[in-house]
């Protein structure tokens, strides 16, 4: 959990790293400075494979992100790596085969409850097994397809953003007590 000087820390992952989590990292980065925790919270993203390491944002993905004011300019690819089990606090899995893999690999069961399905954040999917949470890899389709992807994470975005916030009033109130605690201990 953050400390008050550390952000709350989410990462989004799907298989490359070039069309679905970059466009729920953009998409979520953008929703917490809508809610006032842009410096609260810190998304990022990654892939579960190196296919596409050191590549940008698949062009499709980025039309779709621009269509909404959201640029993706400065996204590079990048591979999972194993330190970020401890240095994330939430693990956000786009389909089924990136959660099964993310649990898989996870060093400890600790650490494998902060991976979720991204879309088990959907009111209308929360109650739903992780096989039916997934988000179709739109690579292979047309640009209907990163529509389906912008509407699945978008509907998923509030219920992740009150989430976080949670955590983190959470995580400010423990740090009150424990603050608190102190001060009399000292006193």
């Amino acid at each position: 959990m953050p400390s008050t000087s550390s952000p709350y820390r989410i990462i989004a992952v799907c298989t490359g790293n070039i069309c679905r989590s970059p466009m729920a990292e953009l998409m979520l980065a953008e929703a917490f400075a809508a809610a006032g925790l842009a410096d609260a919270a810190v998304v990022d993203s990654a892939g579960t494979t190196a296919y596409e390491a050191g590549r940008p944002i698949d062009p499709r993905a980025a039309r779709k992100l621009r269509a909404h004011n959201l640029i993706s300019d400065r996204h590079i690819a990048r591979e999972w790596r194993p330190e970020w089990y401890t240095e994330r606090d939430l693990i956000l899995a786009l389909d089924v085969d990136h959660y099964g893999w993310l649990r898989a690999s996870a060093p400890d069961r600790e650490t494998g409850e902060k991976i979720r399905m991204l879309r088990s954040f959907d009111p209308a999917l929360e109650s739903k097994d992780p096989l039916d949470q997934g988000i179709e890899d739109p690579w292979y389709g047309d640009h209907s397809d990163f529509e389906s992807v912008w509407d699945q994470v978008q509907a998923a975005v509030p219920g992740i953003v009150q989430f976080v916030r949670a955590a983190i009033a959470e995580e400010q109130a423990l740090l009150e007590v424990q603050n608190s605690q102190q001060v009399r201990s000292i006193s």
